[in-house]
């Protein structure tokens, strides 16, 4: 019994130290990985792998040093290591000035000086280090029986270039989003912030894949506290592999069986230097194009960027129908069921006699009507999300369109449980963001249940317990329903259900304990 329950124990509570998941099993060369470094241990380590390049030469000169560059065939750019590599030091270099003074000993020094032309070149004492700079696509050169080595940055792999991202489209603004290569993604954010006072911070995550990770945000901006809580997440996290950010995401949040998004994400530069600008902290990892920003608040999943580029008054009413397509979503199954199970005397005579001819001949009550037709709604939308675009696009319009005239052709369903059915899809494609919109999907289930056994009481009873659980939320410590509670009347009035013009927003969100102006506006 013992067992069961630190079992249940083990998958339902998470650790509040280190987080270990899916230790990493040892290897025969863990302990080669203490050793000074070795050209002929590193060759033992990676020759069984076929992707692995050993390009062996002799150094010019009397001192006839033999050398060694390996390099991950596929992850280095050739023409870098050509010419500028093998070519300065196995041509270029007989005439050199300095050649005659080479040694063993000075060999390092003397070849990064004088010898190679790049920027990216730097001195490595640690086997462990040469192994990961190697994998990671970077060329190294070993120098005979030197407990030292190069690594000369020559990284040149395929890669997806700089695209709109699908997820977040926009009539007027950038059109440009992050890639899956982490130097291209922070390039792009130089782009938009060009400030001593950005701070990249570079970590790596997973003991088998190694995933490159950067912490950005801008010093004097950004709330000191908040980063030093991010980098203490971020170094709890113990994996043998981070391949995607919802990895991280799920490691780091405060509340982890809520429905609800607790950290925002992006795929934009603009966005995400937006959110830096206003004190945020980012998390960029190696291999994907989504970006997290914490902390993250309720009203920020209802806003996208394009609300900044707009006039204000555009903005202003964009929100508003983002807002009440979002209530309209979470309520209007449940709704339909409380009106027509058991507040029948609201309905004006006219429309109730409508709504009871429709119903005629349907075998079902209510809550299992709105059940099913939603189960089949999340079916539709589960299908057209898997499948490839254009036939996705297919199924999704066409499979609606037959399979709700079919069942009120059939008498099992009512038309107006069809129309309801459709607001509800459509009013769910308003949420911005993906994530908020899941949680809206989920929560629609045990409020249509409430209302099918108590009615506009259990609607009610339902959505206050929403309220409460979002009362009760933190995201890296700010209240999740901030500025409405706790009430910050000048965040409120400023940018949450309006936008202020530009000139207006003269300070940053009073969210996170940042007191730096935004801008001076207009006097």
């Amino acid at each position: 019994m013992s067992s069961w329950m630190k079992m249940l124990k083990d998958l339902t509570v998470r650790p509040k130290g280190e987080r270990r998941i899916r230790k990493s099993p040892s290897f025969s060369f863990d302990e080669d990985m203490n050793k000074p470094i070795s050209g002929q241990t590193v060759k033992e380590i990676l020759s069984k792998s076929s992707d692995i390049v050993f390009r062996e030469f002799n150094f010019p000169g009397k001192s006839r040093i033999p050398c060694m560059l390996v390099v991950v065939d596929g992850l280095v750019d050739k023409n870098i290591l050509d010419q500028f590599v093998l070519k300065p030091l196995m041509v270029d270099l007989n005439h050199h000035p300095d050649l005659e003074r080479v040694t063993l000993a000075n060999v390092i020094d003397i070849t990064i000086q004088s010898f190679l032309p790049g920027i990216e070149i730097k001195k490595i004492v640690k086997m462990e280090e040469a192994v990961s700079t190697i994998l990671s696509g970077d060329a190294v050169i070993f120098f005979g029986e030197s407990s030292e080595a190069i690594s000369i940055g020559a990284r040149g792999w395929a890669n997806r270039g700089v695209n709109e991202p699908i997820a977040e489209s926009i009539v007027k603004g950038p059109h440009e989003g992050f890639t899956e290569t982490l130097r291209i993604n922070t390039s792009l954010l130089r782009r938009k912030i060009k400030h001593p006072s950005l701070r990249i911070i570079s970590l790596k995550l997973g003991d088998i894949s190694n995933t490159e990770l950067v912490v950005v945000y801008i010093e004097k901006i950004a709330n000191k506290d908040i980063v030093s809580e991010v980098l203490l997440r971020l170094s709890k996290i113990k994996m043998d592999s981070v391949i995607d950010v919802g990895y991280i995401e799920e490691m780091i949040e405060d509340f982890p069986y809520s429905p609800f998004p607790q950290i925002a994400y992006t795929e934009r530069p603009d966005v995400l230097a937006g959110k830096l600008l206003e004190g945020k902290v980012g998390i960029i990892l190696d291999g994907t194009p989504i970006v997290l920003v914490v902390p993250a608040i309720l009203m920020e999943f209802l806003n996208v960027n394009e609300d900044y580029y707009q006039r204000a008054m555009t903005a202003i009413l964009s929100r508003f129908v983002r807002y009440v397509g979002s209530f309209v979503a979470v309520v209007a199954p449940s709704t339909y069921i409380a009106v027509t199970t058991f507040h029948q005397e609201i309905i004006p005579t006219d429309l109730l006699m409508s709504i009871s001819a429709g119903r005629q001949g349907v075998p079902f009550p209510a809550l299992l009507e709105a059940l099913t037709m939603t189960i089949v709604l999340e079916i539709l939308q589960e299908a057209g999300l898997r499948l490839p675009k254009p036939i996705g696009q297919t199924i999704g319009i066409v499979g609606a369109l037959i399979i709700g005239d079919a069942a009120v052709n059939a008498g099992l369903v009512s038309p107006l449980m069809v129309i309801i059915i459709g607001l509800t899809a459509v009013a769910s494609y308003a949420i911005p963001y993906y994530d908020l919109s899941l949680a809206v999907r989920l929560l629609r289930f045990p409020l249509m249940i409430l209302a099918g056994i108590l009615g506009f009481f259990g609607v009610a009873v339902g959505l206050y317990a929403i309220l409460i659980h979002l009362l009760g939320l933190r995201s890296f410590g700010v209240p999740y329903t901030s500025p409405i509670a706790p009430l910050r009347v000048r965040a409120l009035l400023q940018d949450t259900f309006v936008r202020a013009p530009w000139w207006a927003l003269k300070r940053r969100p009073q969210l996170i304990d940042v007191q730096e102006p935004r801008s001076k506006g207009k006097g």
